[in-house]
C-alpha cells in the first residue's frame, strides 16, 4: 500500500505610498508565514509537519506600537471569541522579509503551532505586531459522521474544477465515494490526537495512515490523509487544505477514489477539536 502523506499635496502623496507600502508588507509577512507553515521546517529539534495557512483576520490586527497588556481584553474588545491567542512582537525589521527571518529564528514553535487558524499583522515603522489565536468553537457541528460527509461533498465540488496545487496542474477529476473503513480510521486517527493532544501523521503507537487504514480492514492499493487542528467548521478545514500545496493535491489526485472523514473534540487539548480525511484507492 502506497501512503502519500502568500508641498501639502506631495506630502500627502507621500503618506498614501507609505500607507499602501505598509500594508504590502503586512500582507507579504502573513503569505511567508503561511509559506513557512507549508511545508515541513526543523524547528525546536523537531520537524514539523505541513500545515494548512492561516487566515487572515482584522480583529487580530493590533496596533504595533500599543501597549496591548491583557491580549484577551483586546480580542474581547475586538469581538474575537478566542479560546488561546499569542502575540509576537518584533523591534527593528524593516521589510516583511527581514520581519519573517525574526520569526523563524526565534518564533518558530509559535507560526508552527497548528492549534493557530487565525492571524492578524500590524506594522508600525520597524516595530510589527503579528496576532495568532484560534476561535471558541461554534457548537453547531453536526455528528462526525455527518460532518465527514459535509467533507465529501465540498472536496467533490472542489474536483469538479481544474485547479492548481502549489506548482502542480490538475484536471477536474471524478467525484469520491464515501468509505465506511477510511471513515472509522479517519475518526480514529482525530480522536486519538484530540484526547492525546498530539498533531501528526504518526499516531501515539508509531503507526502511519497505512498502518490504520490496514488495521481498519481497507485493502485499496493507495492511502492518503489530510489532517488540520482548531478549525470549526467543515468549510474551513476544506479551504484551508485547497491553499495549501500538498493538501490540495491529496483532494485533486484522480488516482484516490474514495474518502472517510470525521473530526473530534476534547475541550484539554490545545487546538480543541482535530480532523482527519483519509483517501484510498481500491
Amino acid at each position: 500500500m502506497r501512503v502519500l502523506s502568500s508641498a501639502v499635496a506631495v506630502v500627502s502623496l507621500g503618506l498614501g505610498l507609505a500607507t499602501s507600502a505598509v500594508a504590502s508588507e503586512e500582507s507579504q509577512l502573513v503569505d511567508s508565514i503561511n509559506t513557512y507553515r507549508g511545508q515541513t521546517q526543523k524547528c525546536a529539534g523537531q520537524a514539523s509537519i505541513e500545515l494548512p495557512p492561516l487566515a487572515s483576520d482584522p480583529r487580530l490586527v493590533l496596533p504595533a506600537n500599543s501597549n496591548v497588556g491583557d491580549l484577551q481584553q483586546a480580542m474581547a474588545r475586538a469581538a474575537y471569541p478566542m479560546v488561546n491567542v499569542q502575540a509576537i512582537t518584533l523591534r527593528g525589521p524593516a521589510t516583511a522579509q527581514a520581519a519573517m527571518k525574526a520569526v523563524q529564528e526565534s518564533f518558530c514553535q509559535v507560526v508552527l503551532d497548528p492549534q493557530f487558524v487565525d492571524i492578524g499583522v500590524s506594522r508600525t515603522g520597524p516595530e510589527w505586531r503579528i496576532v495568532l489565536a484560534r476561535p471558541l468553537l461554534s457548537g453547531r457541528l453536526g455528528d462526525w459522521q455527518a460532518e465527514g460527509q459535509n467533507v465529501l461533498q465540498m472536496i467533490n465540488s472542489a474536483r469538479q474544477q481544474p485547479r492548481q496545487c502549489g506548482t502542480q496542474a490538475f484536471a477536474a477529476t471524478s467525484p469520491l465515494a464515501w468509505n465506511a473503513t477510511l471513515a472509522t480510521a479517519a475518526e480514529g486517527h482525530a480522536r486519538s490526537m484530540a484526547n492525546h493532544n498530539f498533531f501528526d501523521h504518526k499516531d501515539r503507537d508509531g503507526r502511519t495512515p497505512g498502518d490504520r487504514a490496514e488495521l481498519a480492514g481497507y485493502s485499496g492499493q493507495q492511502v492518503g490523509e489530510n489532517i488540520a487542528a482548531g478549525a470549526d467548521n467543515a468549510r474551513k478545514v476544506v479551504d484551508g487544505w485547497l491553499t495549501s500545496p500538498g493538501h490540495c493535491a491529496n483532494l485533486m489526485n484522480p488516482q484516490l477514489r474514495e474518502l472517510g472523514a470525521a473530526y473530534a473534540v476534547d475541550p484539554k487539548s490545545d487546538a480543541g477539536i482535530y480532523w482527519t480525511a483519509m483517501f484510498g484507492a481500491p
